[in-house]
């Protein structure tokens, strides 16, 4: 009991150390820009933990994750433009929208597993692409489109510390998400799905059903995800919002970080976007960038396939005595122990012997 507490309290100073760096980091950030790539990162958190409602509980290795990213961003911008919506109403409804629009898209590519599914999720990134260029008059094609700003009237710095704490309100609900399938009964359904889906299915688990509903779930946060970029940045090229990198990103952070782990697509957005944001600012528009992801993807692979928190996990526990087993105790050790607990059921006899009855009190 006593290691039990000391690791939830450790848990609990790590988790609040955490939230206060994050809250505080508008405060010290050095410039915009620092405050601006801190936005990113947090961006990359909300859609690599968005990925892991798909990826973290069933297994489906999805790339395709950039489609939802750029619908929710398109759907975001359109509803603010063509229909004079206000931009957080604009942002709920295509969320919403993006959720409905990929009930039947998950109907159809759920009903095919592995490298099949990961194919049809990458076809769908790349069909949305050539729509999105194709559909200039609505669109604006590959010139763009260009989103008002939800609050005209505040300076670039402030526009930046607003949409911080925006990311970051998204990312903790996201979170929040995560961690309630993962303590419910559909969550449970959903790792017998990833363990093994056939044998899920023989047991009673709806499994079709089970995927379709968190797919749905992973496709609205992504799209949230998208609507929030979408409203922060402001300007949308559909060769970046459909691309599929966006997708692999989500996929490289999740793993890096540990996909059955609530923080391991926070820990891992930490780690590769901070890593995105420093080579595009030393190497500039050359895809050095590409080449370390491609690397670290490797390593991952190779040397930390569970993902770094489970392999610090492990690390913690080699270094943790254990208690001992009844094989690694001694015979004079053993004997101590029964002849104690023989003892201690002997006092408890005696006690009870040497209580009255309640018969023996009415007779007195």
């Amino acid at each position: 009991m006593p290691s039990v507490s000391k690791v939830l309290v450790a848990k609990v100073v790590v988790f609040a150390a955490c939230a206060a760096a994050l809250l505080t980091f508008p405060g010290w950030a050095a410039n915009p820009y620092i405050l601006s790539a801190g936005i990113v990162v947090l961006s990359y958190a909300v859609l690599s933990t968005s990925w892991n409602f798909v990826g973290g509980f069933t297994g489906y290795i999805s790339l395709g994750h950039a489609a939802f990213f750029g619908l929710g961003a398109y759907g975001t911008a359109l509803l603010i433009t063509r229909l004079e919506l206000p931009s957080f109403v604009a942002w709920a409804l295509a969320g919403i929208g993006v959720a409905l629009f990929a009930i039947p898209v998950g109907w159809a590519a759920l009903r095919v597993r592995g490298a099949s599914f990961v194919i049809v999720s990458i076809a769908l990134v790349l069909i949305l692409l050539l729509v999105f260029q194709s559909w200039s008059g609505l669109t604006g094609g590959s010139n763009g489109l260009v989103v008002p700003r939800p609050f005209p009237d505040m300076l670039r710095p402030e526009h930046h510390e607003t949409f911080f704490y925006l990311f970051a309100a998204l990312l903790a609900v996201t979170l929040l998400a995560w961690w309630a399938i993962d303590r419910s009964r559909f969550g449970m359904g959903l790792k017998a799905i990833r363990e093994d889906e056939d044998k899920a299915e023989a047991l009673g688990v709806p499994t079709y059903a089970y995927k379709l509903v968190v797919y749905v779930v992973s496709a609205f946060f992504t799209a949230l995800g998208g609507g929030m970029y979408a409203l922060w940045f402001g300007d949308l090229d559909p060769v970046f919002q459909f691309s599929i990198l966006i997708g692999s990103y989500m996929v490289l952070m999740a793993l890096l970080g540990g996909v059955r782990q609530l923080y391991g697509p926070l820990l891992g957005a930490l780690i590769v976007g901070s890593a995105l944001e420093y080579f595009k600012l030393e190497f500039g528009d050359t895809q050095f960038h590409l080449v370390a992801t491609g690397l670290l993807l490797g390593v991952v692979v190779l040397f930390m396939p569970d993902g770094i928190i489970p392999a610090g996990m492990k690390l913690v526990d080699r270094f943790t005595p254990e208690r001992s087993s009844i094989r690694e105790m001694t015979a004079a050790e053993l004997l101590e122990r029964d002849q104690g607990e023989q003892g201690a059921k002997r006092d408890e006899a005696g006690r009870h012997a040497a209580t009255p009855t309640t018969r023996e009190k009415a007779k007195r």
